[in-house]
Protein backbone atom coordinates (compact mmCIF):
# COMPACT_ATOMS: atom_id res chain seq x y z
CA UNK A 1 0.00 0.00 0.00
CA UNK A 2 3.08 2.42 1.32
CA UNK A 3 4.52 1.95 -2.93
CA UNK A 4 1.11 3.05 -4.15
CA UNK A 5 1.09 5.85 -2.23
CA UNK A 6 4.99 7.10 -2.53
CA UNK A 7 4.10 6.85 -6.41
CA UNK A 8 2.58 9.86 -6.06
CA UNK A 9 5.84 11.78 -5.66
CA UNK A 10 6.85 10.72 -9.37
CA UNK A 11 4.34 13.77 -10.87
CA UNK A 12 4.97 15.85 -8.33
CA UNK A 13 9.19 15.77 -8.97
CA UNK A 14 8.33 16.65 -12.60
CA UNK A 15 6.21 19.31 -11.49
CA UNK A 16 8.43 21.13 -8.90
CA UNK A 17 11.00 20.84 -11.87
CA UNK A 18 8.84 22.19 -14.58
CA UNK A 19 7.84 24.93 -11.97
CA UNK A 20 11.60 25.38 -11.64
CA UNK A 21 11.03 25.27 -7.43
CA UNK A 22 13.78 24.82 -4.94
CA UNK A 23 16.35 22.10 -5.31
CA UNK A 24 15.71 20.67 -2.21
CA UNK A 25 12.17 20.36 -3.00
CA UNK A 26 13.13 18.51 -6.27
CA UNK A 27 15.65 16.00 -4.41
CA UNK A 28 13.42 15.02 -1.97
CA UNK A 29 10.49 14.36 -4.03
CA UNK A 30 12.53 12.59 -6.72
CA UNK A 31 14.45 10.65 -3.59
CA UNK A 32 10.93 9.17 -2.26
CA UNK A 33 9.97 8.71 -6.18
CA UNK A 34 12.49 6.50 -6.70
CA UNK A 35 11.90 4.01 -3.24
CA UNK A 36 8.49 2.64 -5.14
CA UNK A 37 10.04 2.67 -8.29
CA UNK A 38 13.20 0.46 -6.96
CA UNK A 39 10.64 -1.67 -5.18
CA UNK A 40 8.70 -2.41 -8.32
CA UNK A 41 11.84 -3.04 -10.26
CA UNK A 42 12.48 -5.99 -8.27
CA UNK A 43 9.32 -7.38 -7.97
CA UNK A 44 9.26 -7.40 -11.55
CA UNK A 45 12.69 -8.77 -11.77
CA UNK A 46 11.07 -11.99 -9.08
CA UNK A 47 8.44 -12.24 -10.97
CA UNK A 48 10.35 -13.27 -14.46
CA UNK A 49 12.79 -15.22 -12.29
CA UNK A 50 10.00 -17.20 -10.71
CA UNK A 51 9.28 -18.33 -14.49
CA UNK A 52 11.98 -18.92 -15.65
CA UNK A 53 12.93 -21.41 -13.36
CA UNK A 54 15.37 -22.01 -9.91
CA UNK A 55 18.82 -22.14 -12.46
CA UNK A 56 18.14 -18.89 -14.44
CA UNK A 57 15.83 -17.93 -11.89
CA UNK A 58 18.58 -16.99 -9.15
CA UNK A 59 20.58 -15.60 -12.25
CA UNK A 60 18.44 -12.67 -13.03
CA UNK A 61 17.86 -12.21 -9.31
CA UNK A 62 21.41 -12.13 -8.99
CA UNK A 63 22.10 -10.12 -11.99
CA UNK A 64 19.72 -7.19 -11.19
CA UNK A 65 19.28 -7.33 -7.72
CA UNK A 66 21.26 -3.95 -7.34
CA UNK A 67 19.87 -2.53 -10.66
CA UNK A 68 18.06 0.78 -9.52
CA UNK A 69 21.41 1.40 -7.65
CA UNK A 70 23.67 0.51 -10.87
CA UNK A 71 20.92 3.14 -12.34
CA UNK A 72 21.37 6.08 -10.20
CA UNK A 73 25.17 5.82 -9.99
CA UNK A 74 25.52 5.61 -13.80
CA UNK A 75 23.53 8.57 -13.70
CA UNK A 76 25.63 10.46 -11.31
CA UNK A 77 28.88 9.19 -12.99
CA UNK A 78 27.33 10.88 -16.76
CA UNK A 79 27.10 14.06 -14.77
CA UNK A 80 30.73 13.90 -14.05
CA UNK A 81 30.00 13.25 -10.33
CA UNK A 82 32.40 11.13 -9.65
CA UNK A 83 33.45 11.46 -6.15
CA UNK A 84 29.55 10.89 -5.19
CA UNK A 85 29.22 8.03 -7.57
CA UNK A 86 32.31 6.37 -5.16
CA UNK A 87 30.60 7.49 -2.13
CA UNK A 88 27.28 5.71 -2.68
CA UNK A 89 29.52 2.76 -3.71
CA UNK A 90 30.97 2.86 0.17
CA UNK A 91 27.97 3.55 1.19
CA UNK A 92 25.94 0.84 0.11
CA UNK A 93 27.96 -1.87 1.07
CA UNK A 94 28.31 -0.11 4.48
CA UNK A 95 24.50 0.01 5.06
CA UNK A 96 23.84 -3.86 4.08
CA UNK A 97 26.43 -5.33 6.30
CA UNK A 98 26.03 -3.16 9.41
CA UNK A 99 22.68 -1.15 9.29
CA UNK A 100 20.72 -3.69 7.33
CA UNK A 101 22.28 -6.67 8.95
CA UNK A 102 22.48 -4.73 12.43
CA UNK A 103 18.94 -4.64 12.15
CA UNK A 104 18.02 -7.78 11.04
CA UNK A 105 20.00 -9.22 13.85
CA UNK A 106 18.97 -6.76 16.03
CA UNK A 107 14.96 -6.65 15.69
CA UNK A 108 15.35 -10.87 14.93
CA UNK A 109 17.29 -11.42 18.55
CA UNK A 110 14.79 -9.58 20.29
CA UNK A 111 11.70 -11.74 19.32
CA UNK A 112 13.88 -15.03 19.31
CA UNK A 113 16.28 -15.32 21.89
CA UNK A 114 19.55 -16.65 19.01
CA UNK A 115 18.94 -17.27 15.40
CA UNK A 116 20.90 -19.93 13.30
CA UNK A 117 22.16 -19.88 9.45
CA UNK A 118 23.92 -21.36 7.34
CA UNK A 119 28.07 -20.44 8.41
CA UNK A 120 29.21 -22.72 5.44
CA UNK A 121 27.52 -20.11 2.87
CA UNK A 122 27.81 -17.37 5.27
CA UNK A 123 32.04 -17.66 5.46
CA UNK A 124 32.15 -18.32 1.73
CA UNK A 125 30.43 -15.26 1.36
CA UNK A 126 32.96 -13.50 3.67
CA UNK A 127 36.10 -14.76 2.17
CA UNK A 128 34.24 -13.19 -1.25
CA UNK A 129 33.94 -9.85 1.33
CA UNK A 130 37.39 -9.92 2.16
CA UNK A 131 38.23 -10.07 -1.63
CA UNK A 132 36.09 -7.10 -2.65
CA UNK A 133 37.89 -5.66 0.28
CA UNK A 134 41.06 -5.88 -1.54
CA UNK A 135 40.16 -4.96 -4.92
CA UNK A 136 38.87 -1.62 -3.53
CA UNK A 137 42.21 -1.54 -1.18
CA UNK A 138 45.45 -2.18 -3.60
CA UNK A 139 44.07 0.82 -6.09
CA UNK A 140 44.24 3.13 -3.59
CA UNK A 141 48.04 1.48 -2.70
CA UNK A 142 48.94 1.56 -5.98
CA UNK A 143 48.14 5.28 -6.36
CA UNK A 144 50.04 6.07 -3.28
CA UNK A 145 52.74 3.75 -4.61
CA UNK A 146 52.89 6.16 -7.80
CA UNK A 147 52.70 9.61 -5.94
CA UNK A 148 55.24 8.70 -3.16
CA UNK A 149 57.79 6.14 -4.53
CA UNK A 150 57.78 6.47 -8.19
CA UNK A 151 56.72 10.49 -8.27
CA UNK A 152 54.93 10.05 -11.34
CA UNK A 153 51.46 11.64 -12.29
CA UNK A 154 49.05 8.56 -11.33
CA UNK A 155 46.27 9.27 -13.06
CA UNK A 156 46.68 7.31 -16.56
CA UNK A 157 48.09 4.22 -14.80
CA UNK A 158 45.25 4.72 -12.30
CA UNK A 159 42.62 4.45 -15.10
CA UNK A 160 44.60 1.65 -16.90
CA UNK A 161 44.79 -0.33 -13.39
CA UNK A 162 41.39 -0.05 -13.00
CA UNK A 163 39.73 -0.96 -16.09
CA UNK A 164 41.96 -4.76 -15.88
CA UNK A 165 41.17 -4.86 -12.16
CA UNK A 166 37.50 -4.41 -13.21
CA UNK A 167 37.63 -7.22 -16.16
CA UNK A 168 39.11 -9.23 -13.02
CA UNK A 169 36.34 -8.91 -10.45
CA UNK A 170 33.84 -9.37 -13.30
CA UNK A 171 35.49 -12.63 -13.75
CA UNK A 172 35.48 -13.98 -10.25
CA UNK A 173 31.67 -12.60 -9.95
CA UNK A 174 30.69 -15.13 -12.77
CA UNK A 175 32.63 -18.09 -11.24
CA UNK A 176 30.72 -17.11 -7.95
CA UNK A 177 27.57 -17.14 -9.94
CA UNK A 178 28.47 -20.37 -11.37
CA UNK A 179 29.43 -22.19 -8.20
CA UNK A 180 26.48 -20.97 -6.08
CA UNK A 181 23.95 -21.67 -9.56
CA UNK A 182 25.73 -25.27 -10.69
CA UNK A 183 28.93 -27.21 -9.02
CA UNK A 184 27.63 -26.44 -5.73
CA UNK A 185 24.15 -24.99 -5.76
CA UNK A 186 23.60 -27.32 -2.62
CA UNK A 187 25.75 -25.81 -0.32
CA UNK A 188 25.65 -22.36 -0.88
CA UNK A 189 22.14 -22.17 -2.37
CA UNK A 190 20.37 -19.53 -4.88
CA UNK A 191 19.28 -16.24 -3.45
CA UNK A 192 15.93 -16.44 -3.12
CA UNK A 193 15.29 -19.92 -4.01
CA UNK A 194 14.22 -20.85 -0.66
CA UNK A 195 11.36 -18.62 -0.88
CA UNK A 196 10.75 -18.70 -4.41
CA UNK A 197 6.64 -18.22 -5.14
CA UNK A 198 4.89 -19.21 -8.19
CA UNK A 199 4.44 -16.53 -10.40
CA UNK A 200 1.71 -14.19 -9.83
CA UNK A 201 1.69 -11.72 -12.97
CA UNK A 202 1.54 -12.75 -16.62
CA UNK A 203 4.68 -12.38 -18.81
CA UNK A 204 3.99 -9.50 -20.22
CA UNK A 205 2.76 -7.76 -17.43
CA UNK A 206 6.13 -8.55 -15.36
CA UNK A 207 7.95 -7.19 -18.80
CA UNK A 208 6.12 -3.85 -18.91
CA UNK A 209 6.15 -3.41 -15.05
CA UNK A 210 10.00 -3.87 -15.08
CA UNK A 211 10.62 -1.48 -18.11
CA UNK A 212 8.31 0.98 -16.53
CA UNK A 213 10.24 0.56 -13.55
CA UNK A 214 13.17 1.12 -14.91
CA UNK A 215 12.68 4.25 -17.13
CA UNK A 216 10.90 6.02 -14.25
CA UNK A 217 14.02 4.90 -11.73
CA UNK A 218 16.85 6.48 -14.45
CA UNK A 219 14.09 9.78 -14.88
CA UNK A 220 14.10 10.30 -11.20
CA UNK A 221 17.51 9.77 -11.13
CA UNK A 222 18.40 12.31 -12.98
CA UNK A 223 16.03 14.73 -11.24
CA UNK A 224 17.76 13.58 -7.90
CA UNK A 225 21.41 14.20 -9.53
CA UNK A 226 20.29 18.09 -11.55
CA UNK A 227 19.15 18.89 -7.97
CA UNK A 228 21.85 17.42 -5.75
CA UNK A 229 24.00 20.27 -5.77
CA UNK A 230 21.04 22.62 -4.79
CA UNK A 231 19.89 20.12 -1.72
CA UNK A 232 23.00 20.37 0.08
CA UNK A 233 23.40 23.76 -0.21
CA UNK A 234 20.32 24.47 1.49
CA UNK A 235 20.27 21.13 4.25
CA UNK A 236 24.08 22.18 4.61
CA UNK A 237 25.09 18.62 4.14
CA UNK A 238 28.36 17.80 1.76
CA UNK A 239 27.89 15.98 -1.60
CA UNK A 240 29.90 13.12 0.18
CA UNK A 241 27.84 12.71 3.11
CA UNK A 242 24.52 12.50 0.63
CA UNK A 243 26.22 9.90 -1.56
CA UNK A 244 27.49 7.63 1.02
CA UNK A 245 24.63 7.92 3.76
CA UNK A 246 21.40 8.95 1.90
CA UNK A 247 21.63 7.62 -1.56
CA UNK A 248 22.41 4.18 -0.69
CA UNK A 249 19.32 3.91 1.40
CA UNK A 250 16.93 5.15 -1.33
CA UNK A 251 18.33 2.95 -4.11
CA UNK A 252 17.98 -0.36 -2.21
CA UNK A 253 14.89 0.21 0.47
CA UNK A 254 12.90 -2.81 -0.72
CA UNK A 255 15.41 -5.06 -0.15
CA UNK A 256 16.63 -3.66 2.99
CA UNK A 257 12.97 -4.33 4.37
CA UNK A 258 13.21 -7.76 3.00
CA UNK A 259 15.97 -8.82 4.53
CA UNK A 260 14.44 -7.32 8.06
CA UNK A 261 11.06 -9.13 7.36
CA UNK A 262 13.05 -12.36 6.93
CA UNK A 263 14.74 -12.07 10.07
CA UNK A 264 11.58 -11.34 12.38
CA UNK A 265 10.02 -14.69 10.85
CA UNK A 266 13.05 -16.53 11.96
CA UNK A 267 14.46 -16.76 8.12
CA UNK A 268 18.44 -15.76 9.03
CA UNK A 269 19.70 -17.69 6.04
CA UNK A 270 17.34 -15.17 3.71
CA UNK A 271 18.71 -11.99 5.61
CA UNK A 272 22.30 -13.04 5.28
CA UNK A 273 22.23 -14.13 2.04
CA UNK A 274 20.25 -10.47 0.85
CA UNK A 275 22.83 -8.56 2.88
CA UNK A 276 25.65 -9.98 2.01
CA UNK A 277 25.01 -11.08 -1.04
CA UNK A 278 23.97 -7.53 -2.03
CA UNK A 279 27.11 -6.04 -1.09
CA UNK A 280 28.85 -8.88 -2.77
CA UNK A 281 27.47 -7.53 -5.75
CA UNK A 282 27.70 -4.08 -5.72
CA UNK A 283 31.43 -5.07 -5.39
CA UNK A 284 31.70 -7.23 -7.59
CA UNK A 285 29.23 -6.70 -10.43
CA UNK A 286 28.59 -2.76 -9.84
CA UNK A 287 31.89 -1.55 -9.40
CA UNK A 288 33.50 -2.59 -12.31
CA UNK A 289 30.66 -2.25 -14.75
CA UNK A 290 30.29 1.42 -13.58
CA UNK A 291 34.20 1.58 -14.20
CA UNK A 292 33.69 0.03 -17.52
CA UNK A 293 30.48 2.49 -18.22
CA UNK A 294 32.93 5.67 -17.57
CA UNK A 295 35.47 4.42 -20.03
CA UNK A 296 32.99 3.64 -23.12
CA UNK A 297 31.45 7.37 -22.14
CA UNK A 298 34.22 9.23 -21.73
CA UNK A 299 33.67 9.82 -18.06
CA UNK A 300 36.72 8.42 -16.50
CA UNK A 301 36.24 6.66 -12.53
CA UNK A 302 39.25 4.95 -11.29
CA UNK A 303 38.84 2.56 -8.13
CA UNK A 304 40.93 5.14 -6.01
CA UNK A 305 39.21 5.95 -2.58
CA UNK A 306 41.56 8.93 -1.88
CA UNK A 307 39.66 9.35 1.71
CA UNK A 308 41.20 7.21 4.24
CA UNK A 309 37.86 7.23 6.00
CA UNK A 310 36.23 5.08 3.52
CA UNK A 311 38.93 2.37 3.04
CA UNK A 312 38.89 2.30 7.48
CA UNK A 313 35.00 2.23 7.42
CA UNK A 314 35.14 -1.13 4.15
CA UNK A 315 37.53 -2.57 6.56
CA UNK A 316 35.80 -1.81 9.48
CA UNK A 317 32.69 -2.95 8.55
CA UNK A 318 33.66 -6.70 7.20
CA UNK A 319 36.17 -7.43 10.11
CA UNK A 320 32.77 -6.74 11.80
CA UNK A 321 31.14 -9.25 9.75
CA UNK A 322 33.51 -11.56 9.22
CA UNK A 323 33.16 -11.96 13.21
CA UNK A 324 29.45 -11.81 13.52
CA UNK A 325 28.88 -14.54 10.83
CA UNK A 326 32.20 -16.88 11.50
CA UNK A 327 29.85 -19.03 14.18
CA UNK A 328 26.38 -19.06 12.19
CA UNK A 329 24.13 -18.05 15.01
CA UNK A 330 23.50 -14.12 16.25
CA UNK A 331 22.11 -12.72 18.92
CA UNK A 332 20.29 -9.23 19.40
CA UNK A 333 23.69 -7.71 21.00
CA UNK A 334 25.29 -8.58 17.99
CA UNK A 335 23.18 -6.57 15.99
CA UNK A 336 23.42 -3.81 18.29
CA UNK A 337 27.29 -3.65 18.08
CA UNK A 338 26.53 -3.25 14.19
CA UNK A 339 24.18 -0.77 14.22
CA UNK A 340 26.42 1.46 17.10
CA UNK A 341 29.57 0.71 14.38
CA UNK A 342 27.48 2.12 11.43
CA UNK A 343 25.71 4.82 13.96
CA UNK A 344 29.70 6.10 14.40
CA UNK A 345 30.59 5.69 10.89
CA UNK A 346 27.75 7.88 10.29
CA UNK A 347 28.75 10.60 12.34
CA UNK A 348 32.34 10.79 11.02
CA UNK A 349 31.21 11.29 7.89
CA UNK A 350 28.57 14.18 8.70
CA UNK A 351 31.80 16.30 10.18
CA UNK A 352 34.28 15.10 7.61
CA UNK A 353 35.24 18.86 6.41
CA UNK A 354 33.26 19.99 2.77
Amino acid sequence: MLNYALLAFVPVAFALEALHAPGVWVFLASALALLPLASWMGRATEELAARAGSTVGGLLNATFGNAAELIIAGIALAAGKTEVVKASITGSILSNLLLVLGLSIFLGGLRFSSQRFNVQAANIMASLLTLSLLALLLPALFDLAERSYFRVDPRLPNLSFSHAAAIVLILVYLANIYFSLRTHRDLVGAKGEEHAEEAQWSLPVAVGVLALATVGVAVMAELLVGSLEAATATLHLSEFFVGIILIPLVGNAAEHFAAVSFALKNKMDLSVQITIGSSLQIALLVVPLLVLLGWLIGKPLDLVLRNPLELGALFASIIATNAVVRDGETNWLEGFLLLGVYALLALAFFFTPQ
